[in-house]
């Protein structure tokens, strides 16, 4: 049984983008003078281990860098399908030749992969803030699912490709072409190697058609390509990739600053919400260099999304109307997939997922005995605090004693391993840190002049 995936949307050139009618480009006519985009929107759905913060709706998180994201609404939906299973999964995000957008997402709620689909979600939206014309459409007669769609123009047809997973004796793409994303064209086989496939990723960059896909005999990632983007015209030119256990959803996307490209992989399961990420400076060649997880952080509980590129507009247009999280995560540096957490009222880093999720969700307040300073407040037991005591850091809740108030009160400084990271000085014994220690967090003696694994385990991305 195959999850359905994060297919992750390409970041198209605005320099393609024409006046459109309905959809259809109209030729002879100049394109229009857009802005370039600058930052990156992510829409996803969200999974949990125990599943206390399964969400099957539309969330959405922006990142300046596309690589760290921060969720808009508080990470709550700002969609939710009204038809159909009343869920979604693999919400993709295109940016349409006019400039506009479309949402298009598999018809699917939870985690029961037998039920059979024939239709997509759909969502019209002029600037994310908003979503309308909400409708589902029927993509083939088949007794068969309708998972993971990705869309992209085609101009040679004037049309979009609406490509996805199903089983036709086999698992294979299916293909369907739209104007309008209201009707669309009698479903064919899109790509069917002679092994099973899930998720294709497809990205047009000039002439070329690059698709990136799981190889469900192997469980590897490949990329093919085309000339053409016709059905049945991709040929391999990749070799396989993948990290941890199992990988799906693979992902190419290209920089906003249009050198460079990034390849990311999810993780199977739904209680390992690892992501990887590679890149290349040619997306032709076969050449990806691993990216190192303290290099980004994906929103949080995020599963099988797509990612746009937008404009400055856009992306203040998304935070006016949405708003940044309340709350931040704070990453160990060199433990990069470890996250500051409280469990059993002690302080710790611990690798994510784990449940309750929002152990690890803090208030950065003003500092209890110093406004200059920060303290961090739990948001799911408010009042209280992370302090120390004998060194030792704990959650304990406010006293509203001087010593209280010291104890939890810290200094953030540049981070002692990476200057664009951060640490947190003990107000009270200004030279101490908080550091991790056996995963254990404590305030220790650490300066410059320590050690680098001092100063790694005294270093933190706030996020």
């Amino acid at each position: 049984m195959h999850l359905s995936r994060r297919n992750f949307t390409r970041l198209a050139a605005l320099s393609s983008l024409t006046a459109a009618t309905g959809g259809a480009a109209v030729f002879g006519m100049p394109a229009p003078a857009l802005a370039a985009n600058t930052a990156y929107v992510f829409g996803y759905f969200k999974e949990t281990p125990n599943e206390s913060g399964d969400s099957y709706a539309l969330h959405l998180a922006v990142s300046t860098d596309g690589l760290n994201w921060r969720p808009l609404n508080q990470n709550n939906p700002v969609a939710t399908p009204t038809a159909g299973t009343l869920g979604l999964r693999d919400p993709f995000i295109l940016r349409k030749q006019d400039g506009t957008f479309v949402v298009l997402a598999t018809d699917l709620r939870g985690r029961i992969f037998n039920e059979n689909n024939q239709y997509l979600h759909v969502w019209d939206s002029t600037d994310l803030r908003s979503f309308t014309g909400y409708r589902r459409i029927r993509m083939h007669g088949l007794n068969t699912h309708t998972w993971a769609p990705t869309a992209f123009w085609v101009a040679s047809r004037n049309q979009y490709a609406i490509v996805y997973s199903a089983y036709n004796g086999a698992d294979v793409f299916m293909v369907n072409y739209t104007s309008d994303f209201r009707t669309v064209s009698t479903n064919q086989v899109y790509f069917s190697p002679g092994y099973p496939v899930l998720d294709a990723d497809i990205v047009v960059d000039g002439s070329t058609f690059y698709m990136y896909y799981k190889n469900l005999a192997d469980g590897l990632i490949y990329g093919a390509r085309s000339s053409t983007g016709n059905p049945n015209s991709y040929s391999n030119y990749t070799s396989g990739l993948r990290q941890g256990n199992a990988m799906e959803a693979p992902l190419l996307i290209r920089s906003n600053t249009g050198s460079g490209w990034r390849l990311w992989g999810d993780s199977f399961s739904p209680v390992n919400n690892d992501y990887y990420a590679w890149s290349t400076s040619n997306i032709g060649g076969n050449s990806w260099t691993l990216l190192n997880q303290r290099d980004y952080t994906p929103p949080l509980n995020a599963k099988h999304g797509s990612i746009v590129g937008v404009t400055a507009a856009e992306y203040d247009g998304l935070v006016a109307r949405w708003g940044l999280p309340s709350w931040v995560r704070l990453k160990s540096y060199n433990f990069p997939d470890r996250y500051i957490r409280h469990a059993d009222n002690i302080g710790r880093i611990d690798a994510y997922p784990f449940d309750p999720h929002q152990d690890q969700l803090w208030r950065m307040v003003p500092g209890l005995a110093d406004a200059a300073g920060v303290s961090f407040e739990s948001v799911n037991f408010p009042g209280r605090f992370l302090r120390h005591s004998n060194y030792a850091i704990r959650l304990d809740a406010n006293d509203n004693t001087a010593t209280f108030r010291a104890d939890a009160t810290f200094t953030r400084v540049a981070g002692l391993a990476d200057s664009s990271w951060s640490s947190f000085r003990s107000y009270n014994f200004p030279d101490r840190h908080l550091r991790h220690s056996g995963y254990v967090l404590r305030i220790d003696p650490i300066s410059a002049s320590s050690s680098a694994t001092d100063r790694q385990d005294a270093t933190f991305r706030v996020s």
